[in-house]
């Protein structure tokens, strides 16, 4: 009897929390519409929440098929409604799920106002800036602002933990790339000069003077590019297993120079299998992943890359990574020396796609550059190891802030 009483208090207390909901919304862009369903397990009730410009309407019996589901608890939900705790922190904690559009399950907690008015932990925004509309997650109000850039075919919900990790002493800010994600798609090159462009219009257009820049393969090497081009915009480079120009195995490379990534714009039919088989070759070790995260990824690439422009702009990308000169006069390597920002290179020993043992070249390069190898981690050491990456970017962060502090000069294990 205890237990019904129990399961009762948090149904009233959650119905009492989703009657709020339309007082509480803050609206949504022009024509926006929209249908999200949450589950609440532990009291085994669903409700369905519609989304309309300026009006929110609340359902106790769901209608149809929703744009996303989310799952969590009662606790939970109240949690998030008087913000406790964020939406990513309860991801990160695995008390909360979603399935579907992935960008509404993360951008609905900040489309309501917290109790008393307070303004929700985080929001999803559209920063424009000449030529591109680039979606941002924006969470935090430290002094200090960081920008977390994402890998080839991934969006910034490869970031979402580390959200949560820097919020605290940060404002931060994870992105999609123009071509990627929710961001626009425009017709472009995809090179690393135009990445970088854009990260540097985002600034411009948040007004960030200068950033602590995180990124993750393709990320990584667009943060390296914004280093190389403004290093007074950037506080500190934290490079995840970065992109970077292969000294061998270039044999195909007169091959792709002829392969057009208009190609892309032709139709083709993605697998779910394929893709969540191309997001755990990432991993060394899957069983240190949550398995539903295989799932996530692939829903978001497939329906993402469902576009034309979206595909067009995959292929462009990794073209240029392939392609890029590791010598000559705008040569990779050649340039990197010129690096003046501070840079943390995080390697995982068992990366299939960027080797670790690019730390040698980057040591001859950047002597000053502190480098360490994960054991047993693959190519997104912030998903596979994401509380001894955080610790190791928040470490290198606040090292990079202190009086005559120096970097470690070769790659050294974690």
């Amino acid at each position: 009897m205890a237990r019904h009483a129990t399961e009762n208090t948090a149904l009233q207390r959650a119905e009492g929390a989703f009657g709020t909901l339309p007082e509480r919304y803050l609206g949504s862009e022009e024509g926006r519409r929209a249908t999200v369903q949450i589950r609440l397990s532990d009291v085994g009730r669903t409700w369905e929440v519609e989304l309309r410009d300026h009006r929110c309407k609340v359902r106790t019996s769901p209608r149809g098929r929703p744009d996303v589901t989310i799952g969590t608890d009662a606790g939970t939900w109240l949690a998030l409604r008087e913000g406790e705790i964020s939406g990513l922190e309860a991801f990160r904690q695995r008390r909360l799920w979603a399935r579907g559009d992935l960008d509404l399950a993360v951008g609905f907690e900040g489309m309501f106002r917290l109790p008393d008015g307070r303004p929700p932990l985080l929001r999803l925004h559209d920063v424009r800036v000449r030529g591109a509309r680039i979606s941002c997650l924006t969470a935090g109000h430290g002094p200090k602002r960081a920008i977390l850039i994402h890998g080839l075919g991934g969006a910034k919900s490869s970031f979402f933990e580390t959200v949560a990790a820097l919020s605290p002493d940060h404002t931060v800010h994870a992105i999609d790339l123009p071509g990627f994600g929710a961001s626009s798609k425009p017709l472009a090159s995809y090179s690393f000069d135009f990445f970088a462009r854009h990260v540097l219009r985002l600034m411009d257009a948040l007004a960030i003077g200068r950033a602590d820049l995180v990124g993750n393969s393709l990320g990584g090497r667009v943060a390296l590019e914004v280093g190389l081009r403004a290093p007074s915009r950037v506080r500190s480079l934290s490079l995840l297993a970065p992109s970077m120009a292969f000294r061998r195995g270039r044999g195909m490379a007169p091959l792709v120079r002829l392969l057009r990534p208009e190609l892309g714009a032709l139709p083709s039919v993605m697998r779910h299998g394929l893709v969540s088989g191309g997001f755990w070759r990432m991993i060394a070790h899957p069983d240190r992943v949550d398995p539903s995260l295989a799932d996530i990824a692939a829903d978001e690439f497939i329906r993402t890359h469902r576009s034309a422009p979206a595909r067009v702009a995959f292929y462009a990308a990794a073209r240029q990574i392939y392609l890029e000169a590791p010598h000559g006069p705008s040569g990779f390597w050649d340039r990197l020396e010129l690096l003046r920002p501070p840079a943390l290179f995080i390697w995982g020993e068992e990366d299939r796609l960027v080797p670790a043992a690019f730390s040698r070249h980057v040591a001859t390069v950047l002597p000053d550059a502190r480098q360490v190898v994960l054991p047993e981690c693959g190519h997104v050491p912030q998903i596979e190891l994401p509380e001894r990456t955080h610790e190791l970017v928040r470490e290198f962060i606040a090292s990079t802030e202190m009086p005559g502090a120096t970097q470690a000069r070769a790659a050294e294990p974690a």
